[in-house]
């Protein structure tokens, strides 16, 4: 599903113009972006959690070579669904 979907769903579902669901999406998302970029968790109620961590600098290993290598630091967006999702997408009550 895209972006233009998700704003076609909206404008069937609320009756606001094509136009105006595609700005309040966008708006959704950038206020998202902006959370997650800031180094804050996003809790969204009945859909899940997305959450920063942050990873330390580690030694890895080129896996064509054998070389080692050093993996820098960096921060990783992880989602975890919540119970609601994760009952509706198995279909359970």
């Amino acid at each position: 599903m895209t972006k233009a979907c998700i704003a076609e769903k909206i404008h069937l579902n609320t009756g606001f113009p094509l136009k105006e669901s595609a700005d309040m999406l966008e708006t959704a998302f950038s206020i998202i972006k902006s959370t997650l970029e800031a180094g804050e968790n996003l809790k969204i109620t009945g859909f899940g959690n997305f959450e920063i961590k942050e990873k330390k600098d580690r030694r890895g290993r080129n896996p064509h070579t054998g070389e080692t290598i050093r993996i820098s630091a960096r921060r990783v967006l992880t989602f975890k669904p919540s119970t609601v999702l994760r009952h509706a997408i198995n279909r359970q009550p």
